[in-house]
């Protein structure tokens, strides 16, 4: 039996009127994969916390090495050997691959100046160590790296801190599918070098392939802790929802109606001579991997991206190019993929978010109206299942889920005639996800068009009346009925022998 590192015991943690964790017990052993899943705002991200010292518990004790802690910063947590590794890393992007790995531990000649030669060296170590000598320079700024590079610099760090115990908060979500498993060879090597892996995903496939232990949070309460073996997507998913999720995927019987938008021959930076129709009451589903081009798209169409050639008509009238707010104007909405730092004002209140397009509504004598706001916003915020104390809570503060659940709370209230929704459910669990998809069907059933761009195949297919397949910037395929399969969307996406990948 794998022997504890961490042990948590009857932890709780209420932030104003909501209980974010209660009397959570817990052990996190070494040279074991323990999988924390839960829907969003089940307490999984506060208890990650707790254990980095980012808060201190209510209630309740941790113990490490089986002796009694109370950290009161991360610091203290990170020397008994806790590290996160959060779905943002954090690293200094003007400091060099060397400087970031050993953040906090430069090796010093006299006790005064850096010891350049050292710190190389040693840095070319660890990269060698991770297989990552050949790409990474250790002078390198890391200003420049993707996502998957700057996660493995906060693994390294970790590693190099002495860490014995590391917790993976999403850390696929931003990464290709080589890169994830250059991601899971790494923590199966941790694992066997007997450090403790926590992995927080909402991809259900990863926790069974990757876990020995999962241990599932609902509503802030622990409600199973057990072995991984014979454990399915499906009885996950019950587990965290407290229900069945049966017919995930609603597209209610409906006909199209006329079209609404018309794209010819679109030409960005990163699209090329792309057109497209879609019509009232449809799903039109935007498909393929990473680079493709699907966001640029989007951002194209509603003029974020500057538009060199092409046209775009809406309800048949002409969209002039580059112009948001006319996109807006003519019905149109868009939900971007990066909702953080594209849509959301994350210091501000939901009801300053959500009302922040439809200022002719929510005014009075030129002046924001509380009262004009709250009975536009507070009626969709129901409908929509935003969960939250209220109104007023900054939308930094709620889970990936409900901000998600906020950005199509703000264009409910816009009436669009058309919602692009890129990426709507990336980094949400299974309980809202279920109830976005929901959301679609309503929508398009009432005459709305959607045009639905998402790397999830199977969400494509159970909600998409039609799927067109883009690679290297251009529509590729358009695929239709009611037997498409993940291959022959996989096999329109692939870019062709000798191809050059022009989105990318």
């Amino acid at each position: 039996m794998p022997e504890p590192f961490v042990e948590i015991d009857g932890i709780a943690k209420r932030f104003g009127v909501v209980q974010a964790l209660d009397g959570v017990s817990l052990a996190f052993n070494q040279g074991e994969v323990l999988a924390l899943v839960g829907e969003n705002g089940a307490g999984k991200s506060t208890l990650m916390r707790i254990l980095e010292g980012v808060f201190p518990p209510d209630a309740g004790t941790i113990r490490v090495g089986g002796a009694t802690v109370a950290f009161r910063e991360p610091k203290e947590a990170h020397q008994a050997g806790i590290r996160v590794i959060h779905q943002e890393p954090e690293i200094v992007p003007h400091l060099t691959v060397a400087e970031n790995v050993f953040v906090g531990a430069m090796p010093r000649r006299g006790g005064v100046f850096l010891d350049w030669r050292r710190l190389e060296a040693a840095t070319r170590d660890i990269l060698e160590s991770f297989g990552m000598a050949a790409e990474l320079d250790p002078r390198r700024l890391c200003d420049a790296l993707g996502p998957a590079q700057r996660q493995m610099i906060e693994i390294m760090r970790a590693v190099r801190a002495g860490g014995r115990l590391i917790a993976f908060d999403e850390p696929t979500s931003s990464l290709t599918d080589d890169e994830a498993r250059r991601l899971f060879a790494v923590i199966r090597r941790l694992k066997a070098e007997g450090v403790g892996i926590v992995y927080i995903s909402h991809r259900l496939n990863e926790i069974i392939d990757l876990a020995d232990r999962i241990a599932v949070l609902r509503d802030g309460r622990l409600v199973a802790d057990g072995p991984a073996a014979g454990a399915t997507e499906e009885s996950i998913s019950r587990t965290m929802v407290g229900r069945d999720l049966e017919g995930l995927f609603r597209r209610s019987r409906r006909t199209p109606g006329e079209t609404l938008l018309e794209v010819k021959g679109l030409t960005t930076e990163r699209v090329f001579d792309v057109s497209l129709a879609v019509r009232r009451g449809e799903v039109l589903g935007i498909g393929g991997l990473m680079g493709a081009g699907r966001s640029e798209l989007a951002k194209g169409i509603v003029g974020y991206d500057p538009r060199l050639a092409g046209t775009i008509t809406m309800a048949g009238r002409a969209l002039r190019p580059n112009d948001t707010a006319a996109a807006i104007r003519a019905g149109i909405g868009f939900a971007p993929e990066d909702r953080k730092h594209e849509a959301l004002l994350l210091f501000r209140s939901i009801l300053d978010n959500a009302a922040l397009c439809i200022p002719d509504e929510t005014s009075r004598l030129g002046f924001f109206s509380r009262r004009k706001a709250l009975a536009k916003i507070e009626p969709l915020a129901r409908k929509i299942a935003i969960k939250a104390p209220g109104l007023d809570v900054p939308v930094s503060r709620l889970s990936g889920g409900n901000q998600q659940k906020v950005v199509l709370t703000r264009w409910l209230a816009c009436e669009p005639m058309l919602l692009i929704l890129d990426e709507p459910t990336r980094g949400i669990d299974i309980g809202a996800k279920a109830e976005i998809y929901r959301l679609v069907d309503e929508l398009a059933s009432a005459g709305m068009g959607i045009i639905l761009i998402s790397s999830e195949m199977p969400e494509l297919i159970g909600l998409a009346d039609r799927i067109l397949v883009m690679a290297g910037g251009r529509i590729r395929a358009e695929l239709s009925g009611g037997d498409i399969g993940e291959e022959d969307i996989l096999r329109h996406a692939m870019p062709q022998t000798g191809e050059r990948n022009e989105a990318a």
